[in-house]
């Protein structure tokens, strides 16, 4: 059977070495993923604002529609 690294012999030293490189490398991606969820959680904070501040436009001109709907029909009733 064959060797599939050859010659090459690979230690515990450099197989730390390794771990620490990818180690490093993972915290640095979970810091930035932490960074993107915060910009998702304040976006998310600052959509929920603005849509709780528009909310009544809709309701008030559907109010305004039926009360002029409500005005036709009894100046159209009167005759006028």
């Amino acid at each position: 059977m064959l060797d599939p690294l050859g010659p090459v012999t690979i230690g515990a030293r450099e197989i730390y070495d390794e771990l620490k490189t990818v180690g490093g490398k993972v915290d640095r991606v979970d810091a930035k993923v932490d960074g993107i969820v915060a910009e998702v959680a304040d976006h998310e904070t600052r959509l929920r604002a603005l849509e709780r501040g528009r909310w009544p436009l809709p309701s008030l001109a559907a109010v305004l529609a039926f009360a002029s709907l409500v005005l036709a029909l009894i100046t159209f009733i009167r005759g006028g």
